[in-house]
């Protein structure tokens, strides 16, 4: 397999760390954007530390310094992006799109993978407030990807993800509950159409007795959980954004209410060599 010079912004968040590993795996020469404003956190700076002795490049850069950013572009072929979104609206676009305008002045790349790695936000226009903020400033990268003619992929994972598994998709909690499990609606909408995968709400029913200590379980209503989502009082902004993102996928079932199409291609008939692990085996580490 031809190898690429990879820049992996982000690379000592929650996802950047995981690719910046695999990235070095798979052999590709690999540049990890080191930002001032990692301070003093010592985790990161040991993180980094750590990158460095493995063979990854550490790239001085700043997104205050547009030069800074443009010389780091010109060093590779493909550039990563994995900048948290936690930090809603204020924070991933205002730096993507710096970022974007840096690719643009380098013009040397062959491939940028923006900061998505979730729901597909061209399928969200019909999202509800305040969820949608995620999906309309997703939308606003990709115009000026597109308006740019920068080569891109988008890569959607859906709820493909550690943290939404592990907690039995409960708000808030990264490990199943020991006490009840409340389901949101009636379990039967998908998290993924890929049957290789098995991501489906409905088959952590069957381990819900199993996981938890007393097993009760409940349900949530659609309207219960919609009036959680425009609760003002008692919850963050972020929260209120998350609620409703759980509400499109286990209600609407967003996630595989359409055919990818020719716009797309799935991971699994890209990648067939990958050994994807089903829920049913991700769950058993919990018992």
């Amino acid at each position: 397999m031809e190898k690429s010079k990879v820049l992996i912004v982000g690379g000592t968040g929650y996802l950047g760390k995981r690719l910046v590993k695999a990235s070095l795996t798979e052999g590709h020469e690999t540049y990890v954007l080191h930002r001032p404003e990692i301070g003093v956190d010592i985790e990161k700076v040991q993180m980094l530390l750590s990158f460095k002795a493995q063979g990854a490049h550490l790239v001085a850069s700043s997104f205050d310094d547009h030069r800074s950013l443009v010389d780091s572009v010109k060093l590779v072929d493909v550039v990563i992006c994995a900048i948290s979104g936690v930090h809603i609206r204020s924070h991933q676009i205002l730096l993507q799109l710096k970022l974007v305008d840096a690719i643009k002045e380098a013009g040397n790349l062959k491939r940028f993978l923006p900061s998505e790695f979730g729901t597909d936000p061209s399928r969200m226009e019909n999202a509800m407030e305040p969820g949608r903020v995620t999906f309309d400033d997703k939308m606003a990268v990709r115009k000026a990807i597109q308006e740019a003619g920068i080569p891109f992929t988008y890569v959607s994972a859906n709820c493909f993800a550690g943290y939404f598994l592990g907690g039995l998709c409960q708000p808030g909690l990264i490990l199943p509950p020991r006490d009840s499990v409340n389901l949101l609606g009636d379990g039967n909408q998908k998290g993924t159409s890929d049957p290789q995968i098995l991501v489906a709400n409905n088959i952590w029913t069957p381990y819900v007795a199993k996981v938890t200590l007393l097993g009760v379980l409940t349900h949530q209503s659609e309207v219960q959980l919609r009036a959680r989502a425009m609760q003002v009082n008692g919850q963050n902004y972020a929260e209120q954004v998350g609620l409703t993102h759980y509400f499109h996928v286990c209600y609407e079932g967003c996630l595989t209410n359409f055919e990818i199409g020719d716009e797309g291609e799935e991971a699994s008939k890209l990648y067939p060599e990958v050994k994807y692990t089903n829920v049913e085996d991700y769950l058993k580490r919990y018992i």
